[in-house]
């Protein structure tokens, strides 16, 4: 089973970027989106072959996710059940037979971390949801998690450190949640690999020169870690500041 997770920055924008070229050609079973900057009704997106999930922020122009899937889930979720954290169309949860799948665009801490006390309790909020969901059954977990676990996810992790993203708070929360029981799925196979990044600043030529970070991922349920096949950062497909980040599952 291929899944793909790609923060669009902006679906309307990204489209005109070559989206469904590298949609179809992907072939995923999977592909989740965030940062879709959609309402209802502002698209009209033809994607044979799959079922559409989509969780809208109530503020325009701003966050939302989608979920594409071949197979139909046995159901659908939107949101983590908790009033201050499902304003912004931030979590869809499909169940499938064995796993659930869930698309997440984690808050951005913002400059000068005003939004870092916000960012704590979604972060309590969230692992509290996907441990809740692992009780039933495995879960994996994907999307822009707005953080750079290790000093090896970004490039310039000195100058950084106190900043969004990159804030003891932050990574501590991602530690947190590995600890509790969850595979970092890329570094799970490739622990040591410096300059993957999946993020970059459209200022300064970013992209090109490699100073990126590592911020979108695929975690994963530590029982399905037998299952774990492969896992990828694509930085050669453009259309977002972002790229897409991939993860192969066996049966």
């Amino acid at each position: 089973m291929k899944m793909i997770s790609w923060n669009v920055n902006g679906l309307r924008a990204c489209l005109q970027k070559g989206f469904l070229d590298y949609f179809n050609s992907a072939d995923a079973d999977i592909f989740c989106l965030q940062e879709t900057k959609l309402q209802a009704g502002q698209h009209d997106l033809e994607l044979p072959g799959y079922f559409q999930y989509w969780n809208y922020a109530e503020k325009k122009g701003y966050s939302g996710t989608a979920m594409f899937t071949k197979k139909e889930p046995l159901g659908v979720s939107y949101g983590i059940g908790e009033e201050e954290h499902d304003h912004e169309g931030r979590v869809i949860t499909a169940e499938f037979e064995d796993f659930y799948v869930v698309t997440v665009y984690v808050p951005n801490s913002q400059r000068e971390l005003t939004r870092l006390a916000y960012r704590m309790r979604w972060e309590e909020a969230f692992l509290r949801y996907i441990k809740g969901l692992e009780q039933f059954k495995p879960v994996i977990y994907c999307g822009d998690l707005n953080v750079a676990h290790r000093e090896i996810d970004l490039k310039n992790p000195k100058t950084n450190r106190r900043n969004a993203g990159f804030t003891d708070e932050e990574r501590e929360c991602f530690g947190r949640v590995l600890e509790s029981g969850f595979v970092d799925t890329f570094r799970h196979f490739y622990p040591e690999e410096e300059g993957a990044y999946s993020w970059w600043s459209y200022m300064g030529q970013a992209r090109s020169r490699n100073v990126g970070w590592r911020i979108d991922y695929f975690v994963a349920s530590k029982s399905l870690e037998t299952r774990l096949l492969d896992a990828a950062i694509h930085p050669q497909i453009m259309g977002s500041d972002h790229c897409p980040v991939e993860l192969t599952l066996g049966k």
